[in-house]
């Protein structure tokens, strides 16, 4: 698969949610103090994604 969520620690020692497409990093998320927190943040996104409006700046 091309694309992926993956969870990483970062250089503050938070749980990072990164979506990936051919280990390429697209987007990620605020830290978080535990993996759990990182985990529902992964949820949110695909449960809410789906449905968000798109947004264009002139």
């Amino acid at each position: 698969m091309a694309h992926k969520f993956v969870i990483e620690k970062n250089k503050a020692g938070e749980f990072v949610a990164k979506f990936k497409y051919n280990a390429e990093v697209i987007f990620w998320t605020e830290g978080y103090s535990s993996r759990a927190n990182a985990r529902n943040a992964i949820e949110s996104i695909l449960k809410n994604g789906p449905a968000a409006p798109v947004e264009e700046a002139e």
